[in-house]
């Protein structure tokens, strides 16, 4: 028994992934461009999103990207895409105890790499994170993350969280395959493969 971690993030050409959903999804350190997910977003983006969310056996989350997505998604219809995500297991890392008021939510109290290592063992299928920048640090820390699934969108931002900031370790991976959308966005997945390789080019 052993579960797959795999990161589903949107990214500006720059790296960027700190409030791609619209003003105000998360303001810190005076981040000015809340919402530049939205101009881009099309039916094949729609397509990529419904098929991630179908093959998904559960959600990990942080605690921020629990309280964005809890304000929205409970409300949501089922033919909208309401049944798969609420129905499905969301998994909230925090270190402080709280109360989840989202049906199907388990609260995971404690540090972050040794709960999440923990899951991981204890779970089948796949378990997709969203969001949630300062847990992916940790479990990039730990080499907990199996496959990166990165949607790129043609935008640079210069500024805010990003999915691989200084300091992260360092990593190999594997190209698995690439899309576009007709609005410019490059959906592109990797899975991790251990350290990187090195040599020269002669």
């Amino acid at each position: 028994m052993a579960s797959r971690l795999v990161v589903s993030t949107f990214l500006s050409l720059d790296g960027i992934m700190q409030a791609p959903g619209g003003p105000g999804e998360d303001d810190s350190n005076d981040f000015p461009h809340g919402g530049w997910l939205a101009p881009h977003v099309d039916e094949k983006f729609g397509q990529i999103m419904g098929e991630q969310l179908e093959r998904a056996d559960g959600m990990l989350l942080g605690r921020r990207s629990y309280d964005i997505l809890s304000s929205y998604w409970p409300d949501v219809p089922d033919e909208e895409g309401g049944a798969k995500i609420n129905g499905m297991t969301k998994y909230v890392i925090t270190r402080s105890p709280m109360t989840a008021a989202w049906r199907n939510t388990k609260v995971l109290v404690g540090d972050a790499a040794e709960t999440v290592a923990g899951l991981k063992r204890e779970t089948d299928g796949e378990i997709l994170v969203q969001g949630s920048s300062e847990v992916l640090r940790t479990l990039q820390r730990a080499e907990l993350i199996d496959e990166y699934r990165l949607l790129i969108f043609p935008v640079v931002l210069g500024e805010g969280k990003r999915l691989f900031a200084e300091g992260t370790l360092p990593a190999g991976l594997k190209f698995t395959g690439s899309t576009a959308t007709d609005a410019g966005v490059l959906y592109v997945t990797y899975e991790w493969a251990g350290k990187p390789l090195y040599g020269s080019v002669a």
